[in-house]
Formats: C-alpha cells, structure tokens, sequence
C-alpha cells in the first residue's frame, strides 16, 4: 500500500502531526537523513539530526508560512532536499543545495514519487538563481565538503575540519564585501563630482564646434557612464555581502548536522 499524505484545509493552522505525516511519507520509498524545522514539531523524537530553518529564521520579518524540510537518499543514492509548506499545499525541490548529488533522471523520477504520495500537492523544483550568485555559492561549498559527507560520510573528524574551513572562506568573502562596499560608498561621489567637472570643462571648451545639443549628450554620458559604473560596483558588493551570508549559513548548517550525528551516535544510559 503507498502511503500518502491527507489534505490540509487552506486557512487552518498547521498541527505537529503534519510534519510528521511527512516524514513517515517520505520514509516509505526513501531514508530521510535530516530535517529542518520552521515553526513546525514532530510528534516523535526525531532519529535524524533535526534543526531550525535558518534561511528563514534569519530574516527581518516572519511572514513565511510554517514548514518542513528534508534531506533524503532515494533507493539509487541520489540526495534530494524537499521543503513541505502545509498552509500553501506545496512541496519545493531545492536544487541548489543538491546540486552534484543527483542526476536529472532521479530528480524527475522524484518529482513523480511525490505527486503519486502528496496527491492534492502542488510540486514546484527551485532551481538556483544566477542573479543572486547561488552558482558560485553552490561552487565554493562542494569545494571544501560534500553534502554527502556532512549526511552520511563515516569520517565525521574530517568533515568538521572542512566544514571549519568553509566557514573561514564565508568570513573572508564578507570582509570583502565590505571593502568593496566602503570603497564605492567613499569613492562614488568625489569621483563622480570631478567627471561631471571635467566633463564640462573639457566638453565645454568645444561646444561651439560641436554644437551645444552634442555638448549635451557627450556630458550626459560621460557622468552617466561613471555613475553606471560604480552602481554596478555598489550591486557587485551587495550581491558579494548575500553570497557569503549564504556560505556561512550552509556552513552552520552542516555544522549543526555534524553536531546531531554526535549526538544521536552516542550510546543511550
């Protein structure tokens, strides 16, 4: 018999055994390797390492809707992470966190899987965003540690280590960010003011052989062009300042993770 998840009526609130219901579902045709919790409980004591959403514990406001996230291995060893929103009735793919861990086939493979046990659920996959760095992100993690490493690796000493290490990169990328940031707060305006001075100066000189709708439109540029530039400069470190919040989250994450393998390895009294 396939197990399923039952309906959650829209506008009631989330009960505990909803996050449950949702990792026994998923332990029916894959093994559930940890889960992050937002808002939510399990009615059991978790067996796997569990804790807090921090991507979403993290933010300034807590108009998110309670949820439930797993990392799991389905039955050919691909990782998969699921998030389970009860409220919205949706399941979201995450991508980018499993990126290198499992192929396209797997992946749509799961996507039928839990259509066939959430029916009533709508299966959305969150592909990783360019613009908000999460490639370089992705790339700066699995080069220090693996997910499945911090999941399942047996070495746990070693993990830490590169774990450790991840952090130390995340701290650095955000010093960087923020010289980058100082410098175009610090350089933007007097260089922008000496560009739009020579500008007319210089441009000036000549706007009686050039005309004076050309003397425009070459002072225009010219102080629009320096003003593009350090904009794009100020976006780069804003972007840079997201991309190491993010290394330094997964690398809390796994860390936690590595804390609660400990801990549920160590033998009961």
């Amino acid at each position: 018999m396939i197990a399923s998840v039952q309906s959650h009526t829209p506008g009631t609130a989330p009960t505990a055994s909803e996050g449950q219901r949702f990792v026994d579902t998923l332990n029916s045709f894959s093994t559930v390797l940890a889960v992050k919790l937002y808002r939510l409980q399990l009615d059991q004591a978790p067996t796997v390492p569990a804790l807090p959403c921090l991507d979403h514990e993290a933010m300034l406001h807590e108009g998110i809707d309670p949820h439930i996230a797993a990392y799991l291995q389905d039955a050919d060893g691909h990782l998969h992470e699921v998030v389970y929103i009860p409220a919205a009735r949706r399941l979201d793919i995450e991508v980018a966190s499993t990126m290198g861990e499992c192929s396209d086939t797997s992946q749509q493979r799961f996507v039928q899987d839990l259509k066939q046990r959430f029916p009533g659920h709508a299966v959305r996959i969150v592909r990783p965003s360019r613009v908000r760095g999460e490639y370089r992100v992705v790339n700066a993690c699995r080069a220090q540690v693996s997910l499945r490493d911090v999941l399942i690796g047996p070495d746990l000493d070693k993990t830490k280590a590169a774990v450790d290490r991840l952090q130390t990169i995340s701290s650095l990328m955000e010093k960087e960010s923020r010289v980058a940031s100082w410098g175009a707060r610090t350089v933007m305006t007097p260089l922008i003011a000496v560009a739009g001075f020579l500008t007319y100066q210089i441009i000036g000189a000549f706007s009686f052989q050039i005309g004076a709708g050309l003397s425009a439109l070459l002072r225009y540029t010219v102080v629009g062009g320096v003003g593009g530039f350090f904009l794009y400069y100020g976006l780069k470190a804003v972007q840079l300042t997201e991309m190491a919040n993010r290394v330094w989250k997964r690398s809390a994450e796994y860390g936690l993770i590595l804390s609660e393998r400990r801990r549920l390895a160590k033998p009961r009294a």
